[in-house]
């Protein structure tokens, strides 16, 4: 073999070598320009710390029940804290023509409830996103449901008091709120359903 051809087999590995670099060095500035780019990648990659209660749906029959016993219309603003698969904010966007914000901390659920409410074409009238529901700004809402735990529902209370507005509604399935007696208490399927209206600063009925 000549030197010339040494010479050409040499360089076109290095060529090779260099163009191997470079595709490595640009696929990590894509990467990393995305994550940048995109801070919620990273939000919506794992929750922000353990979820308060495990996922379990609420039956449809107990959504309806709900919507029905907060008195939801069409302009109304339905949040759905730990809103796990989207269905009560769902349900209410396609019932009643409501807009919905659920919130939850899982992301995964975050995404099941976005799929669904596009299943559902509902997708303009209802938004989810990953949140810690005791940090979340839930004041644009005139309802709220729940469906979480008695300890969850006790620690919530002193938030819903103070940052919702006076004649927002609160509707929870199975779970009081402590100390904070509710106006209208019913059942289905023997699952207990609490009603609250959260009443204006001077009202000390609570």
């Amino acid at each position: 073999m000549s030197w010339f051809q040494n010479e050409t087999e040499r360089r076109g590995n290095m060529n090779i070598t260099e163009e191997r670099m470079k595709l490595r060095t640009f696929g990590c500035a894509v990467l990393l320009a995305f994550v940048v780019i995109t801070p919620d990648f990273a939000q919506q990659a794992a929750p922000a710390r353990q979820p308060d209660v495990i996922f379990v749906p609420t039956p449809n029959d107990v959504v309806n029940a709900m919507l029905k016993l907060a008195n939801v219309s069409t302009t109304d603003v339905v949040y759905d804290l730990g809103s796990g698969d989207g269905r009560i904010v769902i349900a209410a966007a396609k019932m009643y023509g409501a807009h919905g914000v659920g919130i939850d901390i899982d992301p995964e659920r975050t995404r099941e409830a976005t799929a669904n409410a596009q299943k559902n074409g509902v997708a303009d009238k209802v938004t989810f996103r990953t949140e810690d529901l005791f940090v979340a700004d839930i004041s644009p809402a005139t309802v709220v449901t729940l469906y979480l735990s008695g300890p969850v529902n006790s620690r919530l209370a002193p938030k819903l008091m103070k940052e919702l507005r006076p004649g927002t509604r609160v509707v929870s399935h199975a779970f009081d709120l402590g100390n904070w007696r509710p106006q209208q208490r019913t059942s289905v399927s023997q699952r207990p359903i609490f009603l609250w209206v959260v009443p204006a600063p001077t009202d000390t009925r609570r």
